[in-house]
């Protein structure tokens, strides 16, 4: 079994890099005092360097690769800015996967495209005001009329609400209770009847725009349908990929937290010699290494696993979790060997520790990872109502 990339990642790979290296710095910075989302012409570079749907298939315009170059792709541009990497997440991890793997072949050809050229970008619309781990409970609704679909209700913490082009929207098609009645639908942002909420500002990931969504009578064709009532559990299997994409992210966070320590801690002299000398140093080093190696080897698993298809809810629930965890702990022992310097705003660390925290509860919590781990143990899913 071999753990190492071939020679063709590793050339994606070092692309990757130097293009976000040289090219995305200034624009990360910019983001994040403005709190703005990647504008069109970064989404112009990303789609003329081949970056959005790199694991989509090359008919819909993508670049028709594996889900691992997809992740090394999203990890090289998250280590400069995950704001930045979102859209790039959004394409090749985010719910487009369920148009790709469950739309009409219509809507697919409709939508992949924009996207992978950078003129779209879809979000998804699940949680609402009273569920969000608890999805089964949503409320909104989506019914049919004629040749069309009308959609009724209210979204929250929708990331890339407002900024989004269209909106994979989890709704409820029929009166069957819990998740038999849940399917989805693909809404433009242009619709009459779509209205955003009040933009939220959030510890972290500032340039990630998040709203509530309002959907008021809101037609679509019946041809914008991706699953029908019944179909909720080929939206969470899209959603085992959406969980790999996550885990990129804060993988990304956390090595680009250790890379930058690793160089501090070398050149900064305490005592006469550098800090790198000092014992407690080293321990520290030493266990963020340890860390970034495990969660990066437990994405590879499921991405590889995956191939081209989707992964286990196993395998991408322990990637997710132990990323989360892992990011929080090695970002924060980076501030804490920066001292002052990590504290500051000045300096990149307490940015991405802020951002590493925002990962662990996109996407479903921590602890919610746990619940999907234990239950592919055991083989059955347990119930979290009285």
């Amino acid at each position: 079994m071999d753990f190492s990339l071939n020679e063709d990642q590793r050339a994606l790979q070092e692309s990757v890099r130097k293009f976000a290296t040289s090219e995305l710095p200034d624009i990360a910075i910019e983001i994040e005092k403005s709190g703005h989302s990647p504008g069109p012409e970064v989404m112009k570079k990303f789609a003329d360097m081949g970056y959005l749907g790199v694991n989509l298939p090359t008919e819909l315009g993508g670049q028709g690769l594996g889900h691992l170059e997809a992740v090394i792709v999203m990890e090289e541009i998250a280590k400069i800015s995950s704001p930045l990497a979102f859209p790039v997440f959004e394409s090749s991890f985010g719910p487009l996967l369920a148009v790709v793997h469950f739309a009409p072949d219509e809507l697919k050809q409709r939508i992949v495209p924009q996207v992978c050229a950078g003129e779209m970008i879809v979000a998804v619309a699940m949680s609402e005001p009273n569920a969000g781990t608890a999805l089964t409970d949503l409320t909104t609704r989506a019914e049919t009329d004629g040749d069309e679909i009308v959609i009724n209700g209210n979204k929250r913490w929708c990331s890339g609400a407002g900024h989004s082009g269209a909106y994979v929207v989890y709704c409820r098609m029929s009166d069957a209770p819990g998740a038999g009645g849940i399917g989805a639908v693909l809404v433009e942002k242009d619709r009459p009847g779509v209205s955003f909420g009040k933009p939220e500002f959030h510890m972290g990931l500032r340039g990630v725009q998040s709203a509530d969504i309002f959907f008021d009578n809101v037609r679509v064709p019946a041809g914008n349908r991706i699953v029908p009532a019944g179909g909720f559990k080929q939206l969470m299997e899209a959603f085992d990929l959406e969980r790999c994409g996550n885990t990129t992210m804060s993988l990304a966070i956390a090595q680009s937290a250790l890379d930058y320590v690793l160089d501090y801690v070398q050149e900064r002299r305490q005592f006469g010699k550098p800090i790198v000398d000092f014992q407690a140093v080293q321990l520290h080093l030493a266990e963020m290494k340890m860390k970034c190696d495990a969660a990066r080897l437990l994405l590879y698993r499921a991405v590889t696993n995956a191939s081209t298809g989707l992964p286990t809810v196993g395998e991408s629930s322990i990637a997710k979790c132990y990323a989360n965890e892992m990011a929080r702990d090695v970002t924060g022992k980076a501030v804490q060997l920066m001292g002052g310097y990590g504290f500051s705003t000045e300096y990149p660390i307490e940015q991405k520790m802020r951002d590493a925290w925002a990962w662990g509860i996109a996407g479903g919590t921590i602890d919610i990872q746990k619940v999907n781990i234990a239950a592919s143990m055991v083989g059955r899913r347990f119930s979290q109502r009285g």
